[in-house]
Order: structure tokens, then C-alpha cells, then sequence
């Protein structure tokens, strides 16, 4: 179950991009704004959704024919997801990732 997390309002303000934009390279708001802590939230965000595409993608490419099949409808449930979580970034929100997004890489 995805939990949400409350942040001051001037830190949501200010690193709300930056945020969404830690779903394609989840490094910069550690980058760009490393006093974050709404950024470094969604950067961890990010960085789940990297390890989870790269995983996962891994071992279904080792699962012959089956496994090829459903990388490409995976691959499609990455996109969700970060588009998911992007959109929670830049409309102030701070929702952890349905089943993994409680795991805390970035503190």
C-alpha cells in the first residue's frame, strides 16, 4: 500500500521539476538540490524504478519466448510507473510506489 509523506511547502515549491524530473535520471535533484528532502524522496523513488526496469528486464530476457513476450507489456508498467510518480512529483505529492516504494536507498 503506497503511503504518503508530508513535506514543508517551500521545499515542494521550490524542487517540484526537479523532482519529476528524477524519473528519468534520478540523480539530479541529489545534484541540484541536495538539501531537498522532498527531491531526495523522489530521487529514491526514481532509483527503485531504475533498479526494478533493469531487473526485471534482465530476468525476463532470460525466460525464452514467455519471458520475450512480456517485456515489452513490463516495460510499458515501468512507464506508468514513472509517469505515476513524475506526475506525484510535480503536482506536489509525495506517494511512495505501490509494493517497493517504502525501500529507502537515498536517505
Amino acid at each position: 500500500m503506497s503511503e504518503k509523506r508530508v513535506f514543508e511547502a517551500e521545499d515542494i515549491e521550490k524542487n517540484k521539476v526537479l523532482s519529476a524530473v528524477a524519473y528519468l535520471l534520478f540523480f539530479i535533484p541529489l545534484l541540484a538540490a541536495p538539501d531537498s528532502k522532498y527531491g531526495k524522496f523522489h530521487a529514491n523513488q526514481g532509483l527503485l524504478n531504475l533498479i526494478l526496469a533493469i531487473a526485471g528486464g534482465i530476468i525476463l530476457g532470460f525466460i525464452p519466448i514467455i519471458g520475450w513476450m512480456l517485456l515489452p507489456l513490463f516495460n510499458l508498467a515501468i512507464l506508468a510507473l514513472d509517469i505515476y510518480g513524475a506526475y506525484n512529483a510535480y503536482t506536489g505529492k509525495a506517494i511512495e510506489m505501490p509494493l517497493y516504494g517504502h525501500i529507502e536507498i537515498i536517505k
